[in-house]
C-alpha cells in the first residue's frame, strides 16, 4: 500500500520511458501513459480514496536533461508537486552518439542540481525520487559499446545527487542485469532502452520498494 497525505501532488518527469505514450487530451484512460508510472498511479489512487490526491505524468519523449530544464516552470514548478519522481539521462547519450548534442555527465549533474534547487526553493518538503538511467542491449555493437562506456557517468551523477539532496534513489541497472540472467534482455527492454510490459512492472516494483519507506516517514 502506498499511503499518501491529503492533497498530495505526485509528478512523474522524464523522457519517453516515463512518457509512455501518454495522452495529451482530457481522456482519463490515457493521461498517465502506459508504463511504470501508470502502474504506480493506479495503486496510489486506489490506496488513497477521498484524499484529493493528484498524479501527473509530464514525461516527454526524446527529452535530454536540458529539455527538462526548458519546460521546468510550466510542467513542474507550476504543478507544485509534493512528490517528484525523475528519470532522465538516456537521451543525453543518444544525442551525443548522433550529433554530440547531449550533456556530458558533468553538465548533466549541473543542470540536475539546478532543477532540484528550484523545486526545493518552492517547497523544501518535497519528496524527491531520482531514478537511475539504465541500458540493456541494442544489438548494434558500436552503439552498445558507446552506451556501456558512457552510461556509468550518468548513473554515478544521479546517485550522487540523490545522496546530497536527501532524495530517494531508485537503482535500476542491477535490476535489469539480474533479470537478463533469467530471460532474454529483449523480453525486458524491447529495443535495449524502452521497457516491455514486463520491464515496466519490474520498474514499478522497484520504485515502490524504494519509495514506500520514505512515504511512511513523512
Amino acid at each position: 500500500m502506498l499511503e499518501l497525505k491529503e492533497n498530495d501532488v505526485i509528478l512523474f518527469q522524464g523522457d519517453s520511458i516515463t512518457d509512455g505514450n501518454r495522452g495529451r487530451s482530457s481522456d482519463l484512460n490515457h493521461v498517465h501513459g502506459h508504463g511504470y508510472q501508470y502502474i504506480i498511479a493506479s495503486e496510489m489512487y486506489a490506496d488513497n480514496l477521498n484524499k484529493n490526491i493528484e498524479v501527473y505524468n509530464r514525461g516527454n519523449s526524446g527529452d535530454r536533461i536540458c529539455d527538462l530544464y526548458g519546460r521546468w516552470i510550466e510542467e513542474c514548478l507550476n504543478l507544485k508537486p509534493t512528490i517528484l519522481s525523475v528519470l532522465i539521462g538516456v537521451n543525453d547519450i543518444v544525442f551525443n552518439w548522433n550529433n554530440n548534442s547531449g550533456s556530458d555527465p558533468e553538465r548533466y549533474e549541473k543542470i540536475y542540481r539546478y532543477l532540484l534547487d528550484e523545486v526545493k526553493e518552492k517547497n523544501p518538503e518535497t519528496l524527491i525520487v531520482i531514478m537511475e538511467p539504465f541500458f540493456g542491449d541494442k544489438e548494434e555493437p558500436e552503439l552498445d559499446a558507446f552506451f556501456k562506456e558512457h552510461i556509468g557517468g550518468y548513473q554515478k551523477a544521479a546517485k550522487k545527487i540523490a545522496e546530497e539532496y536527501g532524495a530517494v534513489f531508485v537503482p535500476l541497472q542491477d535490476l535489469f542485469d539480474e533479470y537478463a540472467q533469467k530471460t532474454d534482455v529483449f523480453n525486458l527492454l524491447w529495443d535495449g532502452v524502452h521497457p516491455t510490459t514486463c520491464g515496466h512492472q519490474l520498474i514499478a516494483r522497484r520504485w515502490k520498494e524504494c519509495v514506500k519507506p520514505a512515504l511512511e516517514k513523512r
